[in-house]
């Protein structure tokens, strides 16, 4: 076990020495702290070329990484930093409780000093030869705007908010017809919530006209109830009913969607500061609908403005416009009537327009690094994100994973760590800690959906011997997150190797994909190949590995950490990689970049979709001012991260904790 260690740290130490020669870098990386590195369990579906087609730049870190200059606070509070999204009561209930640390606050930058840097996770080379610069990523979240690429090469854009006209859907009124109380009332009926098994409306203006209305309005927006009209002492009532049982709330009405129309309503989502998933529950709630009828190309940041298609299983256009009023955060357009969902990887990529705020780069440096970015591109590192943020690095967990080392696995989830973290959750690791009760440590979380308290019911239910089971109560992308973490530590460092030793050119023993399959360069084909073509591989048991000294730096850096290059099979099928191919040079398209002159640092520097919707003015542009943005667009293909290539241009560690240590440094 010791020599184990030994092996680890000299080879890892190794690697952190080769990356301190480097000399393109233009940012002196604060130095490596002694002690476990952070992370976050970060929401993560598939990884590989394949699966991971449906992201961008995957961004579900809950506090940004924010550059700013010397002499500069890059932390800034900014009035739109947080809208109020209506949402129901039991998730403001969580997010209250989620808000609540009972220890005395600690500073951000505490937080984070226990926190990974670049250099920990393999990024370390730059392509470019360009003079780094410094500005302000995401010092509001508006700053950061990402349309989806559909599958035909458009650019997805919200720009009308039209309704589909259908002879059949209800009128207007349907949706105003019924009070806030009645609603909650049949809300309540539909989720069997109430003892009664009916609930009665009184009309007051009776009419033929007006009973159609209700019996309308509580069919559509109820889905799973059924309506009749009674008389009950002179006067009508519309009863609401279960139709067929708790199946019938599982399947949206079948009977009363019209055959010439798509069974799918398509439409445009515009997001601010919400990742997809959440807009998808707080939508599903609002609809009375089960979150799995929506589909969807691929998840998009939180910290931004996005743009996207979704595609929702038989709810009417005119019902989901009538969110439009309602809904913060959110706007809904587009609409249209189609024969079939969405599927995850369908997308092209991603278009972003991004704003660097308060950069104090030259025009001529600002002009070198962009034409790099557009002709050579940048490495396509797995970003920071895909790391975590507080202090035990996902890719440890899923080291402890493929080793099949389940107590390891159990104490890197759930032991006391440094940094501040919420109160509740500290409360829940020391009781762990001194009890090793999974029942003891549950009680002190008010949220029990964290990856912590999913483990712990786990533990609880199927006891301290079967902590393989009790880790299967996680879900499965969350558990798969863990170890593709590790497949991206493991390809960064070997991508920063194989630069420091090859260089930007293709060599013989490289790997090039041809129709899917990887396929070795010879000596006399190297010509015919440039950096942009090569790829390399993501460890698993269907990969090869190059043929040069790269090829045994993987079997090297497997080794240290007790894995076989030769059997990445898990006796858990799910836990076994296959692997895959990754380009290491990615070229954005459709780049352009401007600098922008402005005064105030609160006002946006450009109109989005649904400003110019809106009919806003565009944005008041100056010749001259305090401050210069970079304003840079550029489109990537998906499982990119937009942050890689910003860190390319700035030449600045992304990492969050640098930031803060910046930022602590600048602020005294």
């Amino acid at each position: 076990m010791a020599s184990s260690i030994l092996k680890r740290t000299a080879f890892y130490s190794s690697l952190q020495m080769e990356a301190g020669e480097m000399d393109t870098i233009s940012l002196k990386r604060p130095l490596p702290e002694d002690g476990q590195a952070n992370a976050d369990e970060t929401k993560r579906q598939r990884f590989s070329e394949e699966s991971l087609k449906g992201r961008e730049d995957p961004d579900p870190i809950t506090v940004e990484a924010e550059l700013g200059p010397p002499g500069k606070p890059a932390l800034q509070s900014t009035k739109d930093e947080t809208i109020p999204t209506e949402e129901s009561a039991e998730q403001g209930e969580e997010e209250e409780l989620e808000g609540n640390d009972d220890g005395d606050p600690e500073s951000f930058a505490d937080m984070m000093k226990h926190g990974l840097t670049e250099l920990d996770v393999g990024i370390t080379k730059f392509v470019s030869s360009h003079e780094g610069f410094s500005g302000i990523l995401k010092e509001r979240y508006s700053d950061f705007v990402v349309h989806e690429i559909g599958k035909d090469g458009r650019v997805i854009h919200l720009d009308d908010f039209s309704v589909p006209v259908v002879d059949e859907d209800p009128p207007e009124e349907t949706f105003d017809v019924l009070s806030a109380e009645e609603k909650q009332q049949l809300e309540d009926l539909q989720l069997f919530k109430n003892k009664e098994g009916s609930i009665a409306i009184e009309v007051i203006e009776d009419s033929k006209e007006k009973r159609t209305v209700i019996h309308q309005a509580v069919k559509s927006l109820f889905p799973g109830l059924e309506t009749k009209t009674e008389d009950r002492d002179g006067k009508k009532y519309i009863v609401a009913y279960h139709a067929a049982g708790k199946k019938a709330l599982a399947n949206p009405r079948k009977h009363s969607w019209p055959k010439s129309r798509g069974s799918y309503c398509h439409f445009v989502l515009y997001k601010e500061n919400k990742d997809t998933m959440d807009a998808i529950n707080v939508l599903s709630k609002f609809l009375r609908v089960k979150p799995n009828i929506f589909s969807y190309m691929g998840t998009k940041d939180k910290r931004a403005i996005t743009v996207q298609e979704i595609a929702v299983l038989r709810i009417t256009a005119q019902r989901l416009a009538h969110l439009n009023k309602c809904l913060m955060n959110f706007k809904l357009g587009n609409f249209s009537y189609k024969n079939h969902p969405l599927k995850l990887g369908e997308l092209q990529g991603n278009h972003f327009t991004v704003v660097l705020r308060n950069i104090t780069g030259t025009e001529d440096q600002i002009q070198q690094a962009m034409l790099s970015l557009r002709e050579i591109g940048f490495i396509n590192y797995y970003g920071m994100q895909r790391f975590g943020t507080t202090a035990v690095p996902t890719y440890q967990v899923g080291r402890a994973i493929l080793q099949n080392n389940w107590n390891e696995v159990m104490d890197l989830i759930l032991k006391p760590r440094p940094g501040a973290e919420k109160g509740y959750l500290v409360k829940c690791r020391e009781e762990w800690a001194k009890t090793k009760d999974p029942a003891a440590a549950l009680k002190k979380l008010p949220v029990k959906r964290c990856v912590e308290g999913q483990l712990l019911r786990g533990l609880s239910k199927y006891g301290l011997k079967n902590i393989i089971s009790a880790f299967g109560i996680i879900p499965r992308n969350n558990r798969l997150m863990y170890i593709h973490s590790y497949q991206s530590y493991v390809w960064n460092n070997m991508v920063s190797k194989r630069i420091e030793e090859y260089g930007l050119r293709a060599v013989s023993g490289d790997l090039v994909l041809k129709g899917g399959t990887a396929v070795y360069i010879e000596e006399a084909d190297v010509d015919g190949y440039s950096i942009h073509d090569v790829v390399m591989p993501l460890p698993g048991f269907d990969v090869v590995y190059p043929k040069h000294k790269i090829g045994e730096a993987y079997r090297e850096i497997l080794a240290a950490d007790n894995l076989d290059i030769n059997n990445m099979n898990h006796k858990i099928r799910d836990y076994s990689l296959s692997g895959a191919y990754r380009k290491i040079i990615i070229r954005p398209q459709n780049v352009s970049w401007e600098t922008v002159a402005y005064d105030d640092p609160k006002i946006p520097l450009f109109n989005t979709d649904l400003d110019k919707l809106e009919g806003k003015p565009p944005a008041v542009l100056l010749t001259e001012g305090k401050y210069t943005a970079l304003k840079m667009e550029f489109s990537l293909p998906p499982s990119t991260y937009a942050t890689m290539a910003i860190r390319e241009v700035l030449k600045m560690d992304t990492s969050i904790k640098n930031q803060t240590q910046l930022n602590t440094v600048w602020l005294r």
